[in-house]
């Protein structure tokens, strides 16, 4: 597994980068709110010209592939507002301060679905929109699920379900399933399932 820590990790930059990056000259906070951010900077583009760059700050996120014992998936419907919808999707919750991602990845998998798991893997982090947002979120592998008690958070309405591996991708195929996660999630999933993308498991909770 990765080191236990909440920053992710990018690429180094290389010379090819140098006639692309553009370099920050000023910049100020206009939305402070509950958990984001809004920020404005002003760059200086490659060409020498200026812009104005407006993007939300995010504390990072994780989201957990539970593997049930008998090869199905745990998954989550609830109703996200600015979809104006129920999604399905993996279960994932927003770093707290200081909170590393398995730390996280395990609070938040407990909380929402009652498992806990005893085994985890750390499979990498991905950037879901990265022309407006600095939001990571950090993909954890659990599996040897044990089965309790959920922990929701007053107001917080989650409906669990399992599905196949077979059934997932056959939603997403159909569009069932729009959640760029959830979908980097099977991905990955597949490809792990395939012996593509190894992960490395280690002990998890008893």
């Amino acid at each position: 597994m990765k080191p236990d820590s909440a920053a992710p990790g990018l690429p180094a930059a290389d010379d090819r980068d140098a006639g692309l990056v553009e370099t920050r000259l000023r910049g100020e906070e206009v939305f402070h709110g509950r958990f984001l951010k809004v920020q404005c900077d002003t760059v200086r583009l490659p060409g020498g010209r200026e812009a104005t760059r407006e993007f939300i700050r995010h504390p990072g996120a994780v989201m957990v592939v539970p593997l049930l014992r008998d090869g199905r998936l745990l998954l989550e419907r609830q109703y996200r507002h600015p979809m104006g919808q129920v999604m399905l999707e993996f279960p994932a919750g927003k770093l707290d301060p200081q909170e590393s991602p398995l730390a996280c990845g395990r609070r938040e998998l407990r909380e929402e679905t009652g498992y806990r798991a005893r085994e985890w893997a750390y499979a990498g982090v991905l950037h879901n929109a990265i022309a407006y947002s600095d939001e990571a979120i950090h993909i954890l592998f659990a599996r040897d699920l044990i089965e309790g008690p959920a922990a929701l958070d007053e107001g917080e309405f989650v409906e669990c379900l399992s599905m196949s591996v077979e059934e997932l991708d056959a939603a997403c195929r159909d569009g069932r399933v729009t959640d760029a996660k959830t979908l980097i999630g099977l991905l990955w999933l597949q490809r792990w399932q395939q012996g593509a993308w190894p992960l490395a498991w280690q002990a998890g909770e008893a």
